[in-house]
Order: C-alpha cells, then structure tokens, then sequence
C-alpha cells in the first residue's frame, strides 16, 4: 500500500483546486424536483466541459485515464471546496457506468457511458423489493423471454429519484426453475417505457417533495438487447454493481465526512469555546470521531492503492461500509448534542445538521444492512463457516 503521493499528483491536485474555486456553483440546489434534476445535470455537463468529469475512467468512454489515485485527490479537493452533493448522479456515475464497463456490451458502452458522463441523463436503481430489502437474491420480480424482448412484472421498493430518472439497473427473475441466486438478469430499463408506474414514499427528511418511490411494471417490455451479461447471469453482474457501491462508489462521501467532523469542531468551539473542550465530553467524543474519520480516510487510500495494482473492489469493501455507515450516524447524533434544545426545531428548509441526522438512520440500511455487511465480512474475508 503507497500513501504518498508524487509531484504530478500534486500538480494536479493543484490544477483541480484552482478550477474547483472559480467554477463550483454560488447558488444554493433548487428544492423543487426539477430544479435539483436541471442544477444536478448541469454541475455534472460542467465538469465535463472543464476535463473533470470521469478523472478515472478509460480514455475510450470519455474520461482521463488518470486512474484511482488522482480520482481521490479529485474528491478531497471537492470536498474542500464544499462543491454540490449531486445525488442524482451517484448512480448512474458510481453504479452503472462501472458496471457496464466491466459486463456491457460495445454497443451499450457507446450509448450509455458519454451520456452518463456528460450529465445528459440520470439513472436510479432497481435493486430492493417489499419484504426482500435484505435478501436481494430472494427478489420476485418477473421477467419472461418473448421474442426478442422481456417482460416484465413485478414492484421494487425505495428507489430513490426514479421519478427524475431515465434509466434505471433493474434486476429481474428470468429462471425460476434454479436456486434463488441463479436465474437473475441485470437489466437496463428505460424509465419511460409504458407499463411502468411510480407512487412515492413520503419520509420525514424531504417535506414539499419526496425522494423514495415504489416502482410497479406492469407487462414491461424491455429489449433483450438491454440485458447486462449474460442472461440468467445477473447475480455475478450484480455483485459487481455493489462491489463498486461498497468501495470506490462511496470514496467522495467518506472523503466529505472528514470535512464535515472539522465543521462539527469549528460549531463546538463557537458554542462551547476551546477551553471548555479541552476538558468536556464532547470534545471528548469529537477527537474520537475525528480519528475514525482518519481511519476511514486511510482505508479509502488502501481501496485506492489496491486498484492501482489492478485489483477490483471486493468482499473487502464491506469492511469499509460497516464501519463507515455507523460513522455517518455517530457524527450526526453529536451534531444534535453540540446545537442543544435548538435541535428540537425542525428547520423549514435544508440545513446541514438535523435533517442529516434524520436521514443518517438509513445508513446502516442502504447498499446491504450492517447485518449483511457482517456476514460477508465474515464469510468471505475471514473465511468462518455459514
């Protein structure tokens, strides 16, 4: 593992921070959903003009070619800068675009990936089903072979912005004959086709507007030619999706965590003053945070560092992502206890510490409960039996 880095990375570094601070929008996110839909796509179009978009990705798809090493300065610089948490990107830049690189055919490439990448479409993700959140190889959605189309039946749950996607990776069941982790196809899903329906999930986080949807197919037709490796393959292809989400996907989020820690120390020191943090609890608690951060931070260099060496994401990533998740919600909850009764206040609008600490609760949720991570880690790191 090579924690330094060279003279070129710190040009670069360099390069990015002085584009970084003339370019990074002035202009708070809208919070209508068309507005966030518009701001994200044209901060990502931006990026590409300016030679930033896809700092790691090949040459051949539109990117630099630069490799992980200077993706992560790319994200520290970011982070830094306090440049747009541009979720509607994440997946299809983080999830999809890998995943298609590795499994995709040379058609779905040239499609996709320069649309992807120049913030030109938006993805979401089709994963989680009711009452098989957890169980992702338990999922029930149908998908029979007609012709040279599937159709599809079936719901998935707690898609996140499918109202504001295009397209969408979609696992589907097309082989109920097998053991329930054979027989599933990765599937590229048009978001606009007829037969799909969106009912959205109203949470505590968002009030005016809604981020969670279930999406219903009714007798869907997607094209064959829409299949992501083989057919019936989907959970390899799959695990490859969350590899990518578990490890590298996450590397801009854990590097704005160490910002947010630092934010969280400048808040209590106004609050409290620096003396009385030398000696309280919460001073206390904020060094540890701020050590976890680092270690997370020293992680995100091992995941880096190993696929420079050319070794992909795996099971080793869940490591990070247990750790991480229970981060994020250890940072949140001291939020609240730094701001006091004030917290009791739920603020109109967005606000970067009690609406955070709502949401942080799906953290341990999202991309595999801590339970799953735990078994993997398990299973396949440490090698103990089922």
């Amino acid at each position: 593992m090579n924690l330094d880095f060279s003279p070129e990375d710190e040009v670069f570094r360099a390069e990015a921070r002085d584009w970084l601070h003339d370019n990074v929008p002035r202009e708070a996110r809208p919070p209508s959903d068309q507005g966030m839909r518009a701001f994200d796509l044209a901060w990502q179009k931006l990026q590409f003009e300016g030679g930033w978009a896809g700092v790691s990705w090949p040459q051949e798809y539109g990117g630099r070619g630069l490799g992980l090493t200077r993706q992560l300065i790319w994200y520290e610089e970011y982070a830094k800068a306090g440049a747009p948490n541009a979720e509607l990107l994440f997946v299809g830049c983080n999830h999809a675009a890998p995943t298609l690189m590795t499994w995709g055919t040379d058609a779905q490439k040239q499609y996709h990936l320069p649309r992807i990448l120049k913030g030109e479409v938006a993805w979401c993700q089709g994963f989680s089903e009711p009452n098989n959140g957890s169980d992702l190889g338990g999922l029930r959605c149908r998908a029979v072979v007609e012709g040279d189309h599937l159709v599809v039946n079936g719901s998935k749950i707690w898609t996140s912005s499918a109202h504001l996607a295009d397209w969408q990776e979609l696992l589907v069941r097309t082989d109920t004959d097998v053991p329930k982790h054979k027989g599933i196809s990765w599937v590229i899903c048009d978001m606009n086709t007829p037969g799909i329906e969106l009912r959205p999930i109203l949470i505590m986080t968002a009030p005016g507007h809604h981020h969670f949807n279930q999406v219903f197919y009714n007798d869907v037709r997607i094209p064959l030619s829409n299949v992501v490796g083989p057919l019936n393959e989907g959970w390899k292809v799959a695990m490859s999706t969350l590899g990518f989400e578990r490890g590298t996907a996450s590397m801009s989020e854990q590097i704005r965590y160490n910002v947010v820690v630092e934010k969280l120390v400048d808040l209590a020191r106004e609050r409290f003053g620096a003396a009385a943090l030398e000696h309280d609890e919460i001073g206390a608690r904020l060094a540890q945070l701020r050590a976890e951060s680092s270690a997370v931070r020293a992680m995100t260099y091992s995941i880096a560092s190993r696929a420079a060496g050319g070794q992909p994401p795996g099971s080793e990533a869940s490591l990070m992502r247990a750790f991480f998740s229970q981060l994020q919600q250890r940072i949140r909850r001291i939020a609240l206890d730094v701001i006091g009764a004030d917290s009791l206040e739920l603020p109109d609008t967005d606000d970067p510490w009690i609406r955070p600490y709502l949401r942080s609760y799906s953290n341990t949720i999202a991309a595999g409960t801590s339970e799953i991570q735990r078994n993997i880690i398990g299973e396949r790191v440490l090698g103990l039996p089922r």
